[in-house]
Parts: C-alpha cells; sequence; structure tokens
C-alpha cells in the first residue's frame, strides 16, 4: 500500500495539485460561489481558506479560543457577509498560491454522520443484496423517520487525493458519492461538500446488524474539495453528481443523478439527526446515494474514485486496500 501511495503522490505533485482549474470551473458551478477549505502549507501549519481563483487561496488569519475555526469562518463570511469587505481581505489576508499548499478535508472538529437510503435506487440496491434485510430497506424508506448513523471521527475523514479504503476481507466494495452538508451547532445548513461514503455491501448483505462493520473502518469516508458556502436546498436540488472509477487509464464505472431523487427533505434529515444530540462543533451529515455500479462490479486497490458535483467541485482519491 505504501508503494502505491507514493507513486500516486508523484503523479499528483507531478501537476495534477499546482493548479486548481480541475475543481473550479463552469461546469460545476463554482464561478461566483463562495469556498472554504483547510489547507495545509509549506511550514506545516494546518489553516482555513477562501479560495478566490484558480490560483490563490486567502489565509482566514482568526482562531477561536476553542472549538471549530471551520465553523467560525462558515458563519463569519457566509450568508449577508459575504459582502462585507471582501474586496478588503485581498490586502490584509495571508495569500498563498496553490501549489504552495495541500488540501485536507474540509473538517476540523466535527463528527461525520450519514443517512441511508434516501434515493429510489439506494432502496433498490440494498434489497437486492440481502434477502435478510430486503424489508427493512423497503419499511424505512417510506417511514417518518430516516435512517441514521455515525460514519467517521474527523481524524479518519481522508481529503482530496488521499486514499480511500477498501477492506480487505470484503470481496464487494463499492464507493456511495453523496451531497455532504455542514452543519452548525445550532443545525444551520452552512454549506456543502463531496462525501464518498465507502462500503463493503457483502459484509452489509449478510447481516443488516454488520453494517457498522461495512462502513466504519480505517479510511472509509472522504469529503472534499471545498465548502460550497449559501446554498439552498431549492438550488442543491438543481445540481447533479457524477461518478467515475478509473482503472489504469479505462473508464470502468460511469455513472450520474440528480439531486432531486433525494426522497426526503434536507430539512427533515437535519431534525432528526438533532433530535436528542448535540453537536457542539457543528456536524458533516452525508444524504445518501443515488449511484450504484453494477453488482458484478467490486474496487480494486489502484483504482481512482473521482466525484463531480455541480455546486461543489470534484473530489479525487485513489483506493487502497486496508
Amino acid at each position: 500500500m505504501q508503494r502505491f501511495l507514493e507513486a500516486f503522490a508523484i503523479r499528483v505533485n507531478g501537476g495534477r495539485e499546482d493548479s486548481i482549474s480541475d475543481l473550479v470551473s463552469e461546469r460545476n458551478g463554482l464561478v461566483g460561489t463562495m469556498k472554504l477549505c483547510r489547507l495545509k502549507d509549506r511550514q506545516g501549519n494546518i489553516r482555513i481558506g477562501e479560495v478566490r481563483d484558480n490560483e490563490r487561496i486567502l489565509e482566514y488569519p482568526r482562531r477561536p479560543e476553542k472549538g471549530s475555526t471551520l465553523e467560525q469562518a462558515a458563519l463569519e463570511l457566509g450568508g449577508k457577509a459575504r459582502a462585507d469587505g471582501r474586496s478588503g481581505r485581498e490586502m490584509e489576508w495571508p495569500s498563498h498560491k496553490r501549489g504552495e499548499v495541500t488540501l485536507l478535508a474540509p473538517v476540523d472538529y466535527q463528527e461525520v454522520w450519514a443517512a441511508g437510503v434516501t434515493y429510489l435506487r439506494s432502496k433498490s440496491a440494498r434489497m437486492e443484496e440481502s434477502d435478510f434485510s430486503a424489508s427493512a430497506y423497503d419499511r424505512v424508506y417510506e417511514a417518518a423517520r430516516p435512517e441514521l448513523f455515525f460514519k467517521a471521527q474527523p481524524e479518519k475523514v481522508v481529503g482530496p487525493w488521499e486514499a480511500v479504503g477498501i477492506r480487505h476481507d470484503a470481496d464487494w466494495s463499492v464507493p456511495e458519492p453523496e451531497l455532504a452538508i455542514f452543519l452548525s451547532s445550532g443545525g444551520e445548513m452552512l454549506g456543502c461538500t463531496i462525501g464518498n461514503d465507502m462500503s463493503s455491501r457483502d459484509i452489509e448483505g449478510e447481516n443488516l446488524l454488520y453494517l457498522p462493520q461495512a462502513k466504519v473502518y480505517d479510511r472509509s469516508c472522504a469529503l472534499g474539495p471545498f465548502l460550497a458556502l449559501e446554498t439552498s436546498e431549492a438550488a442543491i436540488r438543481e445540481w447533479e453528481i457524477h461518478l467515475r472509477i478509473l482503472r489504469g487509464e479505462t473508464v470502468a464505472v460511469e455513472l450520474e443523478t440528480r439531486l432531486a431523487q433525494i426522497k426526503r427533505p434536507l430539512s427533515d434529515l437535519i431534525d432528526y439527526l438533532f433530535r436528542c444530540q448535540r453537536f457542539p462543533n457543528g456536524v458533516i451529515l452525508l444524504t445518501g446515494t443515488g449511484l450504484v455500479p453494477p453488482d458484478d462490479f467490486t474496487l480494486q486497490e489502484g483504482d481512482r474514485v473521482q466525484i463531480d458535483l455541480s455546486g461543489v467541485g470534484q473530489l479525487e482519491n485513489p483506493v487502497v486496500v486496508v
């Protein structure tokens, strides 16, 4: 695995990370949208940045005494604050060239949770993988209460171009491309990013009670590349999400769907997530997938998973066995 990661890093550093033009474009709707990122500079300092154009990132200068810098930045810079003094930040905030920093997952102190069976396609796939659990998936799709489960601690989330994992004891592993929403401690939707909820379908299909093992393991969650602020549910439902899996130079899987296909209002998912729960630094919620690779497909080490989301950009990750 280590040799593979080193080879992938050489390929990325040899040109892919020198520009973010592939991640910010008219195609994915990012022009004019405020975008935050987490970055690591050449001195190893981890900072929050505002992506200003294809080559520059402005460093958010404030650090809270405790709690989430990312949540604070999203609250301060989103909404009405966008128009206040943005040009002044050009002069006041430190600026980095894109090639001088490494993008990290847009999460600092937030737990990651996930919703399941929110698309009809997801319900059908989950029912097909398991006769034992089929009726449970059918019922939860129609029920008022959604399926919600814990996905990852923040330190276990991988970011852009970091490797996602497939379990060594699984025979059927797939990515699950999802809209990920960033919520404040008060349950306000501050922005969106791309999520990849890696899953071992054979383990979950064997017994529904194995879902935590199928979903929660090392490198099983990826987020990135940016946090797009000022997003409404009405606008989000106009977006498209696209999955491409590359095996060598061959496209092994290519799928797309619209977020309008999410059955439940996002507000319902948020409401249930915050019932009897508290998230002092906010929380990230994966909202389910409608993109399911064919049943005869499973990921292999060396594959590359690319996920495009209209309002956010592109998240790419290589695959390793864990």
